[in-house]
């Protein structure tokens, strides 16, 4: 369960202000279907993420102990400082022409943007550090859509009341801790 659960809070916390979650802000003004946008999310995630998890297992089982330990550790605290910097769309960047429909738009469009993406990468460093696939993947998908879908359906409203720098500082803790305990506390 622990997995599972850190997956879902990480990944929540870091998407915050993240520029997948200004797409789902895009996404939604333009094609006005929350639920349809929803689910295209859900599946570029799910995708996306078990990709990723397959990934990190996979460095779990090529590298030594220590020699994880030490890359986790400090991947973990380079997150850290990551998450301090916030994302931002870049100017005039529109969502794509719904030539495929909605559905299948944001499927491919969130799976491109969260290539090489903040939670992408946790999702391999979090698959990495813990032996349980399934629950790595539940929960950053969790994650995402706990942080996505109420933008989708509330849209500009929320992104106006969140202290995003407050839930950049708290996710950038969170990382610096586990971070911290991988370096200092062998497995």
């Amino acid at each position: 369960m622990e997995p599972f659960l850190i997956s879902t809070g990480l990944v929540a916390l870091a998407e915050m202000g993240d520029r997948t979650q200004l797409l789902a802000l895009i996404l939604a003004a333009r094609f006005k279907k929350p639920f349809t946008i929803v689910l295209g999310i859900l599946i570029a995630t799910v995708v996306n993420h078990a990709l990723a998890g397959a990934l990190g297992a996979w460095i779990s089982n090529a590298l030594s102990p220590e020699v994880l330990r030490w890359g986790l550790g400090l991947s973990f605290l380079a997150m850290a400082a990551w998450m301090l910097i916030p994302d931002k769309m870049e100017d005039g960047e529109d969502s794509p022409a719904p030539r495929w429909g909605v559905l299948l738009t944001t499927a491919v469009v969130f799976f491109l943007a969260e290539m090489g993406d903040k939670t992408q990468i946790a999702t391999v460093m979090l698959a990495a550090r813990y032996d349980s696939f399934y629950s790595v993947v539940a929960g950053t998908t969790l994650g995402m859509l706990l942080a996505n879908a109420p933008v989708v359906w509330l849209g500009e409203r929320i992104t106006r009341r969140v202290p995003l720098k407050l839930v950049h500082r708290i996710s950038a803790g969170i990382f610096l801790v586990l971070g911290l305990l991988a370096l200092l506390v062998p497995s």
